[in-house]
């Protein structure tokens, strides 16, 4: 479980950005938080993961399946992150791309993890080929398989359908959530799309005040 108490965030000068609030999401479970533009809502993924930029300040407390997070290193949290860029390195290929986030196995066994999770991506045999050549629903699947390899205990879903086309997020975006479920990790998903929510989830929203509230 991810769980959020008492989170609060302001800039640096002390105005207020987000106000106290509190949430668990469980495990397989996508909760939804929207707000505008500048609303704050990304700058709470980053206090999440442990990058919060200098120009604002944080209170609260988070922590992972039990474990307090603010004295643990960003490297250490185990919870991965997707952006509306898929940030696929261009100079790997896609194969490669995938074995970067795969740690502590032999060689065969990595190679092994990675043809799978092209597989089941429905990308077999592009191991070899270039993030360039890929259309945008294939390099998201690729950077949602390179984010599940690495094992992490949550996920923080940044506006990660926001650049693709209306036919393509739907499928992208159920494609996404049915993984997490599949993986029975906590995930928590930040737009300004309600349409972006997983069906039947809940949703908290920022209003103008910066206050978090169940809609």
């Amino acid at each position: 479980m991810l769980e959020l108490r008492n989170v609060a965030l302001k800039f640096k000068d002390g105005q207020d950005l987000i106000k106290p609030f509190s949430v668990a999401m469980k495990p397989g479970e996508v909760v939804t938080l929207m707000g505008r533009s500048g609303s704050g809502k990304s700058s709470v993924l980053s206090f999440i993961g442990g990058d919060l930029p200098d120009a604002f300040e944080a209170s609260g407390d988070i922590s992972l399946d039990g474990t307090e997070l603010s004295a643990v290193l960003p490297e250490h949290r185990n919870i991965a992150r997707l952006f509306q860029d898929d940030l696929l390195f261009p100079h790997m290929t896609v194969g490669e791309n995938l074995l970067f986030a795969v740690h502590g196995s032999s060689r065969a066994e990595r190679l092994d993890m990675m043809r799978t999770a092209l597989q089941r991506a429905e990308l077999g045999g592009f191991e070899n080929r270039g993030p360039h050549t890929l259309s945008g629903g294939q390099r998201s699947r690729v950077a949602l398989m390179r984010a599940l390899l690495a094992k992490p205990k949550a996920i923080l879903l940044d506006e990660p359908f926001n650049k693709l086309d209306t036919e393509l997020r739907q499928q992208i975006r159920d494609y996404t959530f049915a993984h997490i479920a599949a993986r029975n990790i906590p995930a928590l998903l930040v737009t300004h799309d309600r349409s972006d929510a997983p069906k039947g989830g809940r949703i908290f929203s920022i209003n103008a005040n910066g206050e978090v509230t169940h809609v």
